[in-house]
């Protein structure tokens, strides 16, 4: 461990301890509330997935870029988590539980080599909120919110230093957005390829796939099946040649018009 990362690990109570410990007495004066928070604070996680989904669907009727941008979405995530963990490393910054012992630490303490800064969940929560603003701004907008809430709750139990989350955020959401605008112009070329000659729900919706967006041709007239007949055609005659015979001989003979006129 270098000098540097001995100064943060053991001066990350005295960057903001006391903002630390402020919310920390929340915690201990809202026990009632403990149980929730802690379950929720790991359980959020999974709301950021399922706007990562509602992306993913929703490009599925867009073009090649949107696609491109829904699945990097948690590549991007994955990118910045990883950054944030080889920090982590570097910082070796101790837990709040074993800088400040005598808090109120709802969380069970990890291990020592489980440092605090940046932190994770924040990471993973801020990264989203980055990635899914180049897809659909509005799910990036309700990702902000929880990414708040996210970090405050990292706080509320104890996990982390506010300093964490915001270093976290600060980590996460450049690398998260750089990440994003690389794969789209990258790999969009690709992913349009793709949903062209292999269009498989993954990739686009059933009911949007190229050629059901072609229009319709005009029908060739020369390959019609039921001809209109001319109006001069005359009805096929269906009856015997006995009951034309009859026919014939029963009709009067006709008169031409000079007859008449004499009369």
């Amino acid at each position: 461990m270098t000098a540097g990362s001995a100064l943060l690990a053991f001066d990350g109570s005295h960057i903001d301890g006391s903002l630390f410990t402020s919310i920390t007495d929340l915690a201990r004066d809202t026990r009632w509330l403990n149980g929730f928070v802690e379950w929720w604070t790991n359980v959020q996680l999974g709301v950021f997935a399922v706007l990562m989904v509602v992306g993913w669907w929703r490009a599925r009727r867009r073009d090649g870029a949107a696609m491109t941008l829904a699945l990097a979405v948690p590549v991007s995530v994955g990118v910045a988590f990883a950054c944030a963990e080889v920090v982590k490393k570097i910082v070796a910054e101790q837990r709040p539980c074993r800088s400040l012992p005598h808090a109120f630490i709802v969380e069970t303490c990890p291990v020592p080599n489980d440092y605090a800064f940046p932190s994770g969940h924040t990471t993973v929560a801020a990264a989203s909120v980055a990635a899914l603003f180049l897809l659909d701004r509005r799910l990036s907008a309700i990702a902000v919110l929880f990414a708040v809430l996210e970090g405050f709750t990292r706080v509320y139990v104890g996990a982390h230093y506010p300093h964490d989350v915001i270093g976290s955020a600060l980590l996460a959401l450049p690398v998260a957005y750089l990440t994003s605008l690389a794969l789209r112009r990258l790999a969009t070329p690709t992913v349009t390829r793709l949903r062209e000659r292999l269009p498989i729900p993954l990739l686009v919706a059933a009911d949007h796939r190229p050629s059901d967006r072609e229009p319709a041709r005009p029908a060739d007239p020369t390959h019609a099946t039921h001809a209109t007949p001319p109006a001069h055609a005359t009805p096929s005659d269906h009856s015997t040649p006995s009951e034309r015979a009859t026919r014939a001989t029963q009709s009067p003979p006709s008169h031409g018009p000079g007859r008449h006129a004499r009369r």
